[in-house]
């Protein structure tokens, strides 16, 4: 390995999105400084556009990393769903089993969650990455999501992050309400040259790397110029430099090691007729049948073999007819046996009465105790209710929690008076020190706290 021998603690040409390698160009800085600012100001919709390779995920880690201590974050990159799929990914995010939900009772979860934030004075952002595989029914979704807010804020923050095909959907007519709704759209660029020996020179920094310049100016203009500017393709030249240098005792890397790495990442050199890299692609000649003798032009012309790709079906496993027939009628045989089973104990339910029945006639002095029907948990709306005097909103009791802590945390304060109050609102509270995980809790507060969003299931 190459970083003992060049003095360095950590590889710095890596592929993972890790902010602390994040080399802010002219447009990184301005992208993060417009989302940063967008949702500080609650703008509600944002979008960051950027080719493929440029950094564009480690700039949305670097952003999560800000938002750390003021917000509750959740970034998405499962972006080939549909909008079910989509809220499942979502809610999974924050902790929430969905199995069993429907889109409408997951709709209510998430408003929970979002009053929650709200109430705590944080901010809820959500991040979604590669958004240009979301189909338009998903992206109609996310714009509903737009929805959940109170008279004077926006109680969810979207940034969809995706490749310029994002912006071609955008572009869309159906999809001209998210559009306006995108208060904030920031791009990033590919690097110059002096910004891609700045990329090199911080990279190398950051992975502990100290002293004289390890790449050649005359490498780095080569890097720029093969690389195009693109990060991750800047990553590929000069990892793959380090690791031909190291191999030859080499202490810095020259312009010549750079041109053997483009030949080698090169993908074009080695298709069968990609011989002469500078020559222009010229249709090849077609082969000569098996029966024509071609002579070469002079003793020097050798003809140089055709690189062929074989390709070999893969063998398929059949069954004999016989073995077929048999697992069929085994398959039938036991789903027979099943039937007859459940045929059976059906016959066998009235019977079982019968006797039950005669034990009780009969005054016998040991009877089977009958379970007590259970009452139903209540179910409430989880959006805000107004009444005469109050506004009610429904929240769920996590684990350990007590009622007055729920107080405190919703309503701000816990007395005598609003214990009477909650126990009105909830008829089936026995025990204000043990709730239940999940119980659902109705609390009152001052009339107009909170306005409600659309439903979600209302509009197409």
């Amino acid at each position: 390995m190459f970083l003992d021998f060049y003095r360095l603690r950590q590889q710095p040409f890596g592929v993972t999105p890790d902010p602390a390698y994040l080399y802010r160009t002219r447009t990184h800085r301005e992208a993060l400084s417009s989302l940063s600012e967008g949702i500080r100001e609650g703008r509600g919709f944002l979008a960051l556009i950027a080719e493929p390779g440029m950094g564009k995920t480690t700039l949305l880690y670097q952003l999560l990393d800000e938002l750390r201590d003021s917000a509750r974050t959740v970034f998405l990159f499962q972006t080939q769903c549909d909008s079910r799929e989509f809220f499942q990914y979502l809610l999974s995010e924050l902790g929430i089993d969905t199995r069993g939900m429907d889109l409408a009772t997951m709709h209510g979860k998430l408003n929970e969650v979002l009053f929650a934030e709200l109430i705590a004075g944080r901010r809820f952002v959500l991040i979604v990455d590669e958004s240009q595989n979301l189909d338009a029914s998903v992206l109609e979704t996310v714009r509903l999501l737009s929805n959940f807010e109170t008279s004077h804020t926006k109680m969810l923050q979207i940034v969809l992050a995706g490749q310029p095909q994002l912006a071609e959907k955008l572009a869309q007519p159906q999809l001209a309400q998210l559009r306006q709704r995108i208060a904030v759209l920031a791009r990033l660029e590919s690097l110059s040259a002096a910004e891609t020996g700045n990329y090199i020179d911080h990279r190398l920094k950051v992975a502990g790397y100290c002293g004289a310049p390890l790449f050649m100016p005359e490498a780095v203009a080569l890097v720029a110029q093969h690389s195009r500017g693109i990060p991750r393709n800047i990553n590929n030249f000069c990892y793959h430099a380090l690791k031909t240098a190291h191999a030859r005792g080499l202490e810095t890397i020259t312009d010549e090691i750079i041109q053997e790495v483009a030949v080698t990442l090169n993908l074009e050199a080695i298709m069968p007729q990609a011989a002469a890299a500078t020559d222009p692609i010229v249709p090849s000649e077609p082969e000569p049948a098996p029966d024509a003798k071609a002579q070469p032009e002079s003793d020097s012309a050798v003809q140089q073999p055709a690189l062929r790709l074989t390709y070999e079906p893969a063998k398929r496993f059949r069954l004999p007819h016989w073995a077929t027939r048999a697992i069929v009628i085994l398959a039938i045989l036991l789903l027979a046996g099943l039937s007859l089973t459940a045929f059976m104990l059906r016959r066998a339910e009235p019977d079982q009465g019968k006797s039950a029945h005669s034990l009780v006639a009969s005054g016998a002095t040991r009877r089977p105790a009958l379970a007590a029907p259970v009452a139903p948990l209540p179910t409430y709306s989880a959006a805000p209710q107004e009444t005469h005097s109050s506004q009610i909103i429904t929240v769920a009791a996590m684990p350990g929690q007590t009622l007055e802590q729920i107080s405190r945390l919703y309503v701000g304060h816990f007395d005598p008076e609003l214990l009477k109050q909650i126990s009105a609102l909830n008829p089936a509270l026995k025990d204000p020190s043990h709730l239940d995980p999940g119980q659902l809790i109705r609390l009152p507060l001052p009339p107009g706290s909170f306005r409600k969003g659309k439903d979600l299931t209302s509009e197409k």
